[in-house]
């Protein structure tokens, strides 16, 4: 008898798989409601939501007695034939799957992407695919203890999520663990909390080593995308804002090249790519302003990154910010805004955290319909929703928080 624990769409994927089986489940919404384990004397493996904490006594009581605490992931890789890529990291993995989903499609490949994004592994499951890209968190990978990835990538590691770990080295193990089941690793050679692997591709900003290997660089005043010495596209060329999405893109490179995808068609690909939605997406210019939604930074070096991609594009900024502030340090973010914001509206259950900490004029905000209202009547070029921060305390996710902020911008009077 399997069980599992939890009441998210990952709990209920893996439920709509075994029945699919025909394989013998209990399904518990709440590990509150095992009052004693008389309920476990039958279980042989435990499926488990990524969102369960492994300091849950129903955790550790099932792995003092050796019955497996196991991740949707790697049921997954149980009865996938095609090849698994896998993507994680602090920032930007949701980016790096999408776009080399669509470079896959675009060669002419059949692709399915989930994981962390969109679609759970197991609803991604067809006899009729040549890829799976899965975004992999680090939650997944601590209940992961046998995939088979053709290739992966751990794209940066900073501090987040430290509610769940008891340390950042406990957090860092689990980003790492990723490399365990790669067969053909990628490295970010900028990312120093990555050891050196033998026989890994690599990418990174500078210019690169090996000619299989993915890089930048910079000629009278331009920036170009580079494959050893072979010039690929001018980084002009691409729709997606920052330096970060630099990085995002020869990650996806390097990742599709592995797998061996057309170079041409994947230049062809970032070239129309877009991005995704809450991820410094811009939604609309009014009156003059850029309007941009970034609800997805949830932490302070995403919040960084987009302001450090919008100075150079906009003199003066409105940052709207705030939520549920992380066991983090902020202070380069507050660094940052004391320097190039031009004025703040925050929101949230860190208000005067952050009040306290920010010398950039700042007003509060009880409501994202009252931000929009009071950063639009400020003197700025740009507002930005980049809150550095979860959402919980005014919305269900960062998802809500994103679409309601698009609504408060598309209410505002004004011509387009």
């Amino acid at each position: 008898m399997k069980l599992i624990l939890g009441n998210g769409k990952t709990a209920q994927s893996i439920a709509r798989f075994l029945k699919g089986q025909g394989i013998a489940f209990q399904l518990i919404k709440d590990t509150r409601d095992i009052d004693d384990h008389n309920i476990l004397q039958s279980i042989d493996e435990i499926f488990i939501s990524p969102g369960i904490p492994q300091t849950q006594n129903i955790v550790i009581w099932a792995r003092a007695q050796n019955i497996p605490v196991t991740s949707d992931i790697e049921l997954f890789s149980r009865y996938t034939k095609a090849p698994i890529i896998g993507i994680t990291g602090s920032n930007g993995k949701s980016t790096v799957t999408q776009l080399l989903g669509e470079m896959v499609a675009n060669d002419g490949k059949k692709v399915a992407v989930g994981g962390n994004i969109g679609k759970p592994a197991l609803d991604c499951l067809s006899s009729d695919v040549d890829f799976y890209v899965l975004e992999l968190s680090s939650y997944q990978l601590d209940y992961t203890q046998t995939l088979n990835l053709l290739t992966g990538v751990v794209l940066n590691i900073t501090p987040d999520h430290l509610d769940r770990y008891p340390d950042f080295d406990h957090y860092v193990k689990s980003k790492l663990s990723l490399y365990r089941y790669c067969q053909h690793p990628i490295i970010n050679l900028d990312e120093s909390l990555t050891s050196k692997i033998d026989n890994a591709k690599c990418f990174g900003i500078d210019m690169p080593k090996q000619a299989t290997d993915f890089g930048t660089v910079t000629c009278h005043g331009s920036c170009y995308f580079l494959k050893g010495d072979d010039m690929l596209m001018a980084v002009d060329e691409m729709k997606l804002i920052g330096k970060h999405n630099i990085t995002n893109i020869l990650a996806a490179l390097s990742l599709g090249d592995q797998i061996g995808l057309n170079t041409d068609s994947m230049i062809a690909t970032i070239k129309t790519f877009k991005g995704l939605e809450h991820r410094l997406e811009w939604v609309v210019r009014k009156q003059n302003i850029d309007y941009y939604n970034d609800s997805k930074a949830t932490n302070a070096i995403s919040t960084i990154k987009a302001i450090k991609a919008l100075i150079h594009k906009h003199k003066t900024i409105s940052l709207i910010l705030g939520g549920i502030a992380k066991d983090e340090d902020y202070s380069e973010l507050f660094a940052l805004i004391n320097q190039h914001i031009t004025s703040v509206i925050l929101i949230g259950q860190s208000t005067k955290i952050f009040k306290t900490n920010i010398k950039t004029p700042q007003t509060h905000a009880t409501s994202m319909q009252a931000a929009v209202d009071i950063a639009s009547n400020t003197d700025c070029e740009a507002v930005l929703l980049s809150p550095a921060c979860a959402s919980f305390d005014m919305f269900d996710d960062f998802e809500q928080r994103g679409n309601i902020f698009k609504q408060c911008v598309n209410n505002l009077g004004g011509k387009i």
